[in-house]
């Protein structure tokens, strides 16, 4: 595979000196995943063939995969869900799951490693240089346990987000970025590949999943699904015996949406379609051909994968509908344009809390305006702010940090969602609607299927005033 992709670049190099019309730069092949999965009795078995290519500029000698299904075992140094919400979270009382690798191929040699066993290590047999790849084959298996998260067995479904290991994200400078879990926010951080992933499961199961179906087949009371997604950040599946689908359709996107506990169905298919084509209009079209919108157990309001949402069923009906527009709204500002959650969280949640903002403002017919909205968050960093101040003589409002950093859950939401939403409502304060809009088109543009800095999203506003709200907001030195 290597000397494959070698012979590519240098031919490619050669191409690069005929001046050919139209001829653009190649850039190295996606990574890619091809995944076969069986799922019964809450363990997850599967063989998964793993793409890799080098684009650094120096030759690596080890790969890094996270391994976030491992922040469920017994033991783990970083529980996946606080305190204040694992009672809701462990429905049953206290439940381990954990990840296993079987095996790893080619390779010299690999070890479970990292600050809490959260990273799989492949030592190379030889080095890869810049734009050499190599197909790795990791056999593992997932322990679910039972509950309401991410990854696990809920109460009436079975949440499958980040069930295989994912690559980490290489950065100049730092090497490949680990992700050690967090219960504040999304400690996730991933780079866009192609994905091909089966999936085994009783035919009971009705199946929700980021990619689109490719084939399906039952034999001897067993559905083989086959799905695809290409250029995407992540992959996750939902599993439940009890779910309705009702389909529906915006801007030639297939919209689905898995339900079995919802009093209007269609109100909310019509609320999903309604924020899906004010979001394609307003930032840009979107990048997949379907999107699937589930409930399911949650002990969180939702969370947003590349094609797929989870929003939780216990979630009354007011906000209830908030949610499945936040999360629809982070089909841009995750899925689409990236960036790194485990240190600037409120570049997606921020953008995705003001974009629910925005389509809530010119739909008040929903119960929401953008006055209430603004006026709540401010008031909600108020208060918080007052506490810290009152409690710790100080508070510190910067939002670049580590999600470790944040003093609790509270802190979190304060700063990433509250703060976030009222940082893009002074900037659109300063610049004026047409300057603010024609920047996020081309922040969205620019960077859809890509990761994106802090400075990637101020200069896409092309105003120096711009930069200076944003690095005031997120260095804490901004005054509300």
């Amino acid at each position: 595979m290597r000397k494959i992709i070698c012979a590519l670049l240098a031919f490619t190099i050669l191409l690069g000196s005929i001046p050919l019309a139209g001829c653009a730069a190649q850039e190295p092949p996606r990574d890619r995943y091809v995944i076969e999965a069986e799922y019964g009795n809450g363990v997850l078995s599967a063989s998964m063939q793993c793409t890799f290519t080098n684009r650094a500029d120096t030759e690596l000698k080890h790969i890094d995969f996270n391994l976030y299904g491992n922040a469920y075992r017994a033991g783990a140094k970083y529980a996946p869900v606080s305190a204040a919400y694992a009672a809701k979270a462990y429905y049953s009382g206290a439940s381990e799951g954990g990840m296993d690798i079987l095996s790893v191929s080619p390779c010299a040699d690999w070890e479970v490693c990292g600050e809490d066993e959260n990273i799989l290590r492949i030592h190379l047999a030889e080095s890869l240089f810049p734009g050499e790849g190599e197909t790795f084959e990791i056999r593992y298996s997932l322990r679910l346990a039972q509950v309401e998260h991410r990854t696990g067995i809920a109460r009436r479904a079975v949440n499958l987000g980040n069930f295989y290991p994912i690559l980490c994200v290489y950065e100049e400078g730092r090497g490949f970025a680990a992700c050690t879990y967090s219960s504040n926010g999304d400690p996730f951080y991933s780079a866009c590949a192609d994905y091909e992933v089966a999936l085994t499961l009783p035919a009971s199961y009705t199946v929700a999943a980021s990619g689109e179906p490719v084939s399906a087949e039952i034999d001897g009371g067993k559905r083989r699904c086959v799905y695809r997604l290409e250029n995407a950040r992540d992959f996750a599946f939902v599993l439940g015996e009890e779910f309705s689908v009702l389909q529906g359709e915006a801007d030639g996107t297939a919209l689905r949406y898995y339900y079995y506990d919802d009093a209007d169905p269609a109100r909310t298919l019509r609320l999903l379609e309604e924020s899906f084509t004010f979001f394609s209009a307003r930032f840009g079209a979107y990048p997949y051909t379907c999107y699937s919108l589930v409930q399911t157990g949650f002990c969180y309001g939702g969370m947003e994968y590349p094609g797929l949402t989870f929003v939780s069923d216990a979630l009354q009906a007011e906000e209830y509908g908030y949610a499945c527009v936040h999360e629809t709204a982070h089909q841009w500002w995750y899925a689409a344009v990236g960036s790194d959650q485990t240190r600037e969280a409120w570049m997606d949640e921020g953008l995705a809390e003001y974009s629910t903002l925005l389509f809530f403002e010119g739909a008040p017919a929903w119960g929401f305006t953008r006055e209430t909205m603004v006026e709540g968050a401010r008031r909600a960093l108020n208060a918080y702010c007052t506490v810290q101040q009152q409690v710790f003589g100080s508070v510190d409002t910067s939002l670049s940090r580590p999600l470790a950093d944040f003093p609790g859950e509270l802190a979190y939401v304060c700063l990433t969602y509250d703060k976030g939403m009222l940082l893009f409502e002074t900037l659109r304060d300063a610049l004026g609607d047409r300057r603010f809009f024609a920047g996020l088109r081309r922040y969205y543009a620019d960077f859809c299927g890509r990761i994106a800095l802090p400075e990637d999203l101020a200069s896409a506003f092309r105003n120096a005033g711009a930069a200076g709200i944003i690095r005031s907001f997120a260095d804490g030195t901004a005054v509300l």
